[in-house]
């Protein structure tokens, strides 16, 4: 029985037509179906796949995306230099979560680092010729091209962590704000009183939201903000020692530091040891990311996580969800799906 029900009329596989004929619906509703549109009933949805597995029809991905003008393949575009990729833990996890999802799915995935002009100008391009379905983008400081670029091309993007409040791209983002709220609390909680910070790259809205959290949770706890305790890093474990130093200098009294990351934390610990400075008895130390190196540190670092792995998932799903939107880009973009996912502080014995 079930050898005749894979055949279809000429003897051969069932056709997308023949699926079409045993729901009821046309074929570009059976289309919509098989590559997952969000605009399809949950009856009718429910008919094609009946349909499907009864006549046990199977896409043929080729023809499919020949079709539809597909190329069944996604680029992750980091607009950073390989070194800083391969250096912080973040960008793995991301990695890790896109890839587990994706997994579930025909798309092919492509590693594009765009952190120079050249390589911009190149993978401007190659999206021109729109040789991917859809793009997720990683990283992205506020000056960067790129976002604005694939909107013109009207090429289905998603976004990790916002340029702006009013980002006009799909987006993924943690509560960075809250998370740094958390950070502060905890370490006024701590009996600390001269709490300083190291921030990311301002350039970048979630660092600027971090220094935002930390100045919040000071205000709110009474405390003045002393402009002394901010010291700017970028990210980097240099960046994290060198921001460290500048603030024993400024401010020898300081007795915890909140890190901007645990990259950052990590050369602020190196900075603090060169200075004889013990941690936690003379400075409590937080960082944020709640990466392998926060558990690995000694010692081990009491850090905000931000659910990285859970991020790179949901943004695929945001993108495919794009991609099988076949309404016309202005009209996708009033929607504005934005998606901040909460944070949560881990506590450790750095603190």
């Amino acid at each position: 029985m079930a050898g005749h029900a894979a055949r279809g009329r000429g003897g051969g596989r069932p056709t997308l037509e023949e699926v079409a004929a045993r729901a009821g619906v046309g074929r570009g509703t059976v289309s919509r179906v098989i590559n997952g549109s969000p605009r399809v009933s949950a009856a009718t949805r429910t008919a094609v796949e009946a349909a499907v597995a009864e006549l046990g029809y199977v896409p043929n991905t080729a023809a499919r995306a020949l079709a539809a003008n597909r190329t069944d393949a996604i680029a992750l575009v980091v607009p950073e230099p390989e070194t800083r990729f391969f250096a912080e833990p973040y960008f793995s996890d991301v990695l890790r979560g896109v890839g587990a999802q994706l997994s579930e799915t025909e798309m092919q995935l492509l590693l594009i680092f765009a952190g120079n002009d050249q390589r911009r100008q190149r993978l401007a391009q190659y999206l021109a010729a729109h040789r991917v379905d859809g793009v997720l983008l990683v990283s992205v400081h506020a000056d960067d091209p790129l976002p604005d670029l694939l909107s013109q091309l009207e090429i289905p993007a998603v976004i990790s962590g916002r340029r702006c409040a009013e980002e006009p791209l799909p987006s993924v983002d943690s509560d960075n704000f809250a998370g740094a709220c958390a950070a502060v609390d905890h370490l006024l909680a701590r009996g600390r009183t001269a709490i300083a910070t190291i921030t990311g790259r301002l350039d970048v809205y979630g660092a600027q939201r971090r220094l935002d959290g930390y100045r919040a949770a000071l205000r709110d706890a009474g405390r003045p903000v002393d402009e002394r305790l901010i010291a700017p890093g970028d990210f980097t474990e240099e960046g994290g020692r060198r921001a460290m130093r500048e603030l024993l200098a400024a401010c020898p009294e300081v007795d915890a530091v909140f890190a901007g990351s645990d990259v950052m934390a990590a050369g602020a610990r190196q900075a603090l040891r060169e200075a004889g400075r013990r941690i936690p008895d003379d400075v409590a130390l937080v960082g944020f990311d709640d990466s392998a190196i926060a558990r690995h540190m000694d010692p081990p670092l009491t850090s905000v996580r931000q659910p990285i792995e859970e991020m790179g998932r949901a943004m695929i799903d945001l993108l495919l969800a794009e991609i099988a939107d076949d309404r016309p880009a202005a009209v996708r973009r009033l929607e504005r799906r934005q998606l901040v996912l909460p944070t949560e502080l881990v506590e450790r014995d750095s603190s």
